[in-house]
Parts: C-alpha cells; sequence; structure tokens
C-alpha cells in the first residue's frame, strides 16, 4: 500500500508538472512525455512514443543531435544540456522555438539506461536577451550554439510501459523507475501541501540547498530558500500583474499557479550556508480527482552558468564599446594634434633648405632644433596612446623594486629642466626613509607627466615645488604649480581620458597624461588628488599605500 502510494505521488508531480518531463532510452527512442511536453510540442502520446527523440530537435541540427547523444551516452551523467550554447525545440507545425533542458540518467539493470530530461520553452526569456543584443547590434559577438545531447530510449522500454498499466505485477517496477528519476533529475524538485509545508525534497535539492530532508519535510515552507526582500517586491508585482492583493510568503510563488497561468520565474535560491545562486522556478498546482488543488510542485534548474556567460558578454559587449571609442578619439584626436608638429617638421625642412650659405648655420640649427622638438612631440603622444591601449588591454606589468627614491625624483627633474620657460624655477625636497619599494619605470612616468604639466601651464618665471615624503607606510609624492589653475567644474573629469580643461584648449595635448597618472598609480596602490582655484595654481597628490 505504501508502494502504491509513492507511484501515485511520483505520477502526480509527472502529470501535473508545468515543465515538459521527457524519457528516453539508450538508442534515443521516447518512452515517456509528460502532458505538458505534448502540449509545447502539439503531439498526442501516441503519435510521439517510440519515435526517436529527434523527432523533436530542427532538422538542420539532427546529424549533429546524434553525434552529441551518443557522446552523452558513453559518458552519461546528470547536468544541464548545451551549457553556453543555443538549443531549439520543433513543434509537429514545424514551429521551432528556443528551449532550455536539464538532463539526469538513470540506470536499470533489467531494462537498460534510460534519459529524463526537463524542457523549458524560454521563448519569453529569449525575447528578453534578443532585445539586449538588438541594443548593442554592432558590437554583438555570437554566443557558441549551445547543443547538448539527449540519451534515446528503446521501442522495447515503450511496449513494457505500456504493459504496466495493464499489469498490476509491473507497479512495483514503476515505482522504481520513477523513484530513479526522482533520485538522479539535475533539477530540485520539491512537493508541498496546499499550505505550502514540504512533503518531498529529492536530493539535488539536498545538494544544492544544503539541507537534509529529514531537516526540512513537514517543517518547513518553500520560503525558507528565498530572500524575504525579494519575495516582497516580487508579491508587489504579481499584484499589480493579477489585479488582486498576493501576500509576501508562499502565496508569491502559487498566486500564478493557482489561477493555472505559467509560473515560471527567475530566483535567487539561498543555500543553508548562506550562499546565493539563480535558478528558474517553475511551480505547478498539483489537483485531485474533483479539481482540487492538493499542493503544489516546484521545479528549480540552477542558472549560474548561464548566467556567467551573460555577464561575459555583457562585459565584452562594453568592453568593445569602450575600444570603438577610443579608437574613434585617437582618430579624432591624432588629426588635430599631429597637424602642428607635422606643419612645423614640414616649414623647417623646407628653410633648411633654403639656407645654404656657412653663416646661416644658426638658422639651421635653430630649425633643426624645432624638428625634433615636434618629433619628441609626436612621440608623447603616441606612447600616450600605447600606455592606454595596454592598460585597457591589462597588459601593464608593475615590476617592484628597491631603490633611493630621493636619487630617483632628482634625476627625473634633472632630465626635464631643458623643458623649463623663460625664468622657470623647480625646487625639490625630500623627507623621510629614502629607500623605497615600487616601479622606478612607472614612478618615472607619473613623475615626469605632472612636471611637464606644470611646466606647460605656468607662465615664465614661476616656481614648480616638487616634494616626496616617505614615512614608513606611505610614499607621497606632491607637485605644485603656480599656473592658471584647473576649475570646480572640470576637476570632476579631470582623470577620464580624453579629457582637458576648458582653459587650456590654446594648450596642445592629448587629454591622457592624467588618466595614464591615475591608472599606474592605482596599480601600486595608491591614488592620485587634485587641489586647484583659477589663476591660483594647483597641486598634485599621489599617495601610495606601501
Amino acid at each position: 500500500m505504501e508502494e502504491s502510494h509513492g507511484l501515485i505521488s511520483f505520477d502526480a508531480l509527472f502529470r501535473h508538472a508545468t515543465i515538459g518531463i521527457l524519457v528516453t532510452d539508450g538508442r534515443g527512442r521516447i518512452i515517456l512525455a509528460n502532458p505538458f511536453l505534448l502540449n509545447q510540442f502539439g503531439y498526442t502520446e501516441a503519435e510521439l512514443v517510440g519515435e526517436r527523440v529527434e523527432k523533436l530537435v530542427p532538422s538542420r541540427f539532427g546529424h549533429r543531435h546524434e553525434q552529441h547523444r551518443e557522446k552523452f551516452h558513453q559518458h552519461p551523467r546528470s547536468r544541464p544540456m548545451g551549457v553556453g550554447l543555443d538549443l531549439f525545440g520543433v513543434k509537429k507545425d514545424g514551429t521551432e522555438f528556443p528551449v532550455e533542458v536539464s538532463l539526469g540518467t538513470y540506470n536499470n539493470t533489467r531494462d537498460g539506461e534510460f534519459v529524463i530530461a526537463f524542457v523549458s520553452d524560454i521563448s519569453y526569456r529569449k525575447e528578453s536577451e534578443n532585445e539586449l543584443k538588438r541594443l548593442n547590434a554592432e558590437l554583438e559577438m555570437k554566443v557558441a550554439e549551445r547543443t547538448e545531447s539527449l540519451s534515446d530510449t528503446v521501442r522495447k522500454l515503450g511496449e513494457q510501459m505500456k504493459e504496466v498499466q495493464a499489469k498490476d505485477t509491473e507497479l512495483q517496477r514503476m515505482n522504481s523507475f520513477l523513484s530513479s528519476i526522482w533520485n538522479h533529475a539535475e533539477a530540485i524538485i520539491i512537493a508541498t501541501d496546499s499550505n505550502g509545508i514540504i512533503k518531498l525534497f529529492n536530493p539535488t535539492a539536498q545538494k544544492q540547498l544544503g539541507y537534509t530532508a529529514e531537516e526540512v519535510v513537514n517543517k518547513h515552507s518553500l520560503t525558507l530558500f528565498h530572500d524575504p526582500q525579494e519575495t516582497a517586491e516580487r508579491a508587489a508585482l504579481f499584484s499589480t500583474q493579477l489585479q488582486q492583493e498576493v501576500a509576501p510568503g508562499f502565496d508569491t510563488f502559487v498566486a500564478r499557479a493557482r489561477l493555472n497561468l505559467p509560473s515560471e520565474h527567475e530566483w535567487q535560491y539561498l543555500a543553508k550556508d548562506g550562499s546565493r545562486f539563480p535558478v528558474t522556478l517553475t511551480v505547478s498546482a498539483l489537483r485531485d480527482g474533483d479539481g482540487l488543488i492538493s499542493g503544489y510542485l516546484g521545479i528549480a534548474i540552477d542558472i549560474s552558468e548561464r548566467k556567467k556567460a551573460e555577464n561575459e558578454l555583457r562585459v565584452a559587449l562594453e568592453k568593445e564599446r569602450e575600444l570603438n571609442e577610443l579608437k574613434s578619439r585617437f582618430v579624432s584626436l591624432a588629426s588635430h594634434e599631429f597637424r602642428t608638429p607635422l606643419s612645423t617638421i614640414l616649414s623647417s625642412t623646407f628653410l633648411i633648405s633654403r639656407y645654404k650659405r656657412a653663416e646661416e648655420q644658426e638658422q639651421r640649427e635653430k630649425h633643426t632644433q624645432r624638428i625634433v622638438s615636434s618629433v619628441n612631440m609626436l612621440t608623447d603622444i603616441l606612447n600616450d596612446f600605447l600606455s592606454v591601449g595596454k592598460i585597457e588591454e591589462g597588459k601593464i606589468q608593475v615590476r617592484y623594486a628597491d631603490f633611493d627614491a630621493q636619487q630617483h625624483v632628482g634625476n627625473i627633474i634633472a632630465e626635464m629642466q631643458g623643458l623649463r620657460k623663460e625664468g622657470q624655477q623647480v625646487t625639490y625636497v625630500h623627507e623621510g626613509n629614502a629607500r623605497l619599494h615600487l616601479d622606478p619605470a612607472l614612478l618615472k612616468h607619473i613623475v615626469m607627466n605632472l612636471l611637464s604639466n606644470a611646466i606647460k601651464f605656468s607662465p615664465p618665471g614661476s616656481v614648480i615645488r616638487v616634494s616626496t615624503t616617505h614615512d614608513g607606510r606611505r610614499f607621497t609624492l606632491r607637485v605644485q604649480d603656480e599656473g592658471a589653475g584647473i576649475s570646480k567644474e572640470d576637476q570632476l573629469h579631470l582623470f577620464e581620458r580624453f579629457f582637458r580643461g576648458s582653459n587650456v584648449d590654446n594648450i596642445q595635448g592629448t587629454g591622457l597624461g592624467l588618466h595614464i597618472v591615475a591608472k599606474y598609480a592605482e596599480l601600486m596602490n595608491g591614488g592620485i588628488t587634485c587641489k586647484s582655484e583659477l589663476e591660483k595654481g594647483t597641486t598634485f597628490t599621489v599617495i601610495f599605500n606601501l
């Protein structure tokens, strides 16, 4: 009598589930299909049972699907099918629709190997994904087509299953078979009574949620695995959609199923250890012979891998958009910034060719120096672009070393003396321990960029003050000038790529230098700040946490 009750429970799950359930044998023939799946594909049971599973796969994938099915049969294991790929089913009328499939296997010594598949129609979800792809059409990256195989079923088992319905002696075998499906399904399966108390809790649920069946059966509601805040938000949404009050709690999960409406939504499941993972949860109402609700069935499939793939796609699209923007800005800026030094080189080259007498050597040297200066300017621009490209691609490597910071910074300042305007002075002081453990090359780039900016934007005769401090925990670099200053509005965008202050349009520059300085400082566990007032000068402070 107890076995009969168990069979009826599994049969109720099988027949009343609002998710497609399919059982196949090792040769790919269908032996069981629940009513929901038959309705999904538009077949009657007689039309589908005994047919090869490829009947439900678009013909263009049929040959490939057979190969995948054979591979799965050789190495069977319970898992989602086609992670990272797009799967499709084909209805009786030839209509194709996207599906999500979860596979589980069952080995029966007497009858061979069987596969249980849960099939979800994800057309609505795919429409949302396609909308995202349409919005990013120019940047869309194709995700590899998701295909995995369903294992098949033999015709012999189909005949044996028909005999089960006619012979009472087959009842025990059927119960064992359905119990194996319950135990090996990859999906989380939870059945409750009409009040939401858990009555059935399959092994996959125990494994993924971390609870034993003894801990939850007859003790807890389905709400145990849900975030109360998410449940309350979804209850408010369902209240609006259904135009009736949906109370936060168990009612939130069954409100649609109670009205015989599709109830498949994404949720965050909470495991016993506090971890979270996303699932698609399908809830179905279980009804007795009189049509009254006797309980509810929840089937949840872990979609962590799919979510990860979606996030990777979004990141890739955003990265591609940023790179395209960088290319566009480079072309625009290059056409502008290259024009002046190239014009200088062209004119100076022409004039040099005109100075042929010995007494005109001074003019020749003057224009030669102009050419050298213009070439250096072009080199600096290209180096800035190369640095930004390496930063975006994550190819900048920090090479830490011990060195004398005071001597290192002093040498950099000495190298840049030739850039000073008439009467400009650069002073430098250091406090604390001179030994430092940082990347000397990246630090040199930071000092050169900040000092060259101070020289460029400060008037002749002004004083530029450079100081460094090492207190054992932090190394601080400060560059102070008496230049034009930076407005409060411009300071908000100072470290963005290609940004240039509104008061320096007449001075050449790429708008990349401070962006690079900020990124280099960040790579060495540091940060940069700016303090400035218009016409009163600017102070940049870079602090490295040691």
